[in-house]
């Protein structure tokens, strides 16, 4: 019986020691300085609360906008988002190989800046006002422009293809 005894409060003292140890360091790492992720500066899809694998939402003066795609989860949560986005892009390379890198600039009727941004996958969500607009894309130094029109109900879709890889 002396033994499971002693054995029984070497694990609860060992428990108790991991369990404390633990929660120092969690509050060790909440005082932390850094924004890891969650943000709306941050250019990463860790920590966003946007659900179901959409990239974090940035946001450039009154334009909304998110990117990516590389993985499987993200691609398919972008496209599934597409509809309730007023406009999406989508930049591909030879084979449709998807790109990512893109430079992306967005001009208005009045040749306003819009958007300037670097697409971080093959996937564009732009949530911009009804309009006539001008899409500026350029990959390794081979620009391509598209005009689009936002319509006041519904989405526009415009495509982006290279030679290059």
């Amino acid at each position: 019986m002396m033994p499971r005894r002693i054995v029984s409060r070497a694990v609860s003292a060992a428990a108790a020691t991991i369990f404390t140890l633990g929660l120092a360091g969690g509050a060790y790492a909440q005082q932390s300085n850094e924004v890891t992720g969650g943000s709306t500066t941050d250019s990463t899809s860790a920590g966003n609360d946007n659900g179901g694998g959409l990239p974090q939402v940035q946001q450039q003066g009154d334009v909304s906008y998110t990117s990516g795609g590389v993985g499987l989860d993200e691609s398919k949560a972008l496209q599934s988002a597409q509809s309730q986005w007023p406009l999406s892009l989508r930049f591909t390379g030879p084979g449709s190989d998807f790109l990512a890198d893109v430079k992306v600039k967005i001009v208005d009727a009045h040749g306003g800046n819009v958007l300037d941004t670097t697409s971080r996958g093959p996937y564009m969500l732009v949530r911009l006002r009804p309009g006539r607009y001008t899409v500026h894309a350029a990959y390794k130094d081979n620009d391509q422009t598209r005009p689009v029109t936002i319509p006041a109900k519904g989405t526009a879709k415009a495509a982006f293809y290279w030679n290059t890889q």
